[in-house]
């Protein structure tokens, strides 16, 4: 009785942490007016080169946001509009952005589709990549809150982000995705970015 009490008490101040850190969406889509020039007015962005925030997890949003702001993340346009925001900033266009629907675009190319579905289900055992469903899921949703959702992303964006880990240019999310990338070819970061870019 007296575990079942403790357990009991345990959840429920978590549940109060949780709920104290909880952002609030109509704050976030207040907030949002200097986001939606590169991500748009919902997080569904137009230029293929920024990423689609809508849909995504909120707990990855304001973990993102923090490495911006600590410099952990290197972004010159980002840098400077996160050094503003306030954690309580953070948590509103998280819930904002993490609350819109996603619009689906998806593949371009067919076959390199099917060359980057092999990839993300079955990673590739020769060069010891592992498969992208480990950690972002069959269907891209991502697991919070360290890995994010991943479907209907642009192609272009998701790339530029594989590059980037490969080089050793972006270190923000531990060394799983460096490590992983570093692996890969250009041919198969191609590959899996276009199949990324039409998974849901």
């Amino acid at each position: 009785m007296r575990y079942a009490v403790t357990v009991a008490v345990a959840v429920w101040m978590l549940a109060g942490a949780f709920a104290q850190a909880a952002g609030d969406a109509a704050a976030g889509k207040t907030k949002a007016h200097v986001c939606v020039a590169c991500h748009g007015a919902e997080g569904n962005s137009v230029n293929p080169e920024w990423p689609k925030l809508a849909g995504q997890l909120p707990a990855y949003i304001v973990s993102q946001l923090q490495n911006f702001k600590q410099g952990v993340r290197q972004n010159p346009l980002m840098a400077p509009i996160a050094k503003a925001l306030s954690e309580q900033d953070m948590l509103d266009l998280a819930a904002y952005f993490g609350s819109q629907e996603r619009k689906l675009t998806g593949a371009t190319n067919a076959e390199l589709a099917q060359q980057g579905e092999h990839l993300y289900r079955g990673g590739n055992m020769q060069s010891q990549i592992a498969a992208c469903t480990g950690c972002h899921g069959p269907t891209g949703s991502g697991i919070p809150p360290r890995f994010p959702r991943l479907s209907g992303q642009h192609a272009t964006y998701t790339k530029q982000q594989l590059l980037a880990f490969k080089a050793g240019n972006r270190v923000s999310d531990g060394d799983i995705m460096t490590s992983i990338a570093f692996r890969m070819s250009e041919k198969e970061i191609n590959a899996v970015a276009e199949y990324i870019s039409g998974l849901h």
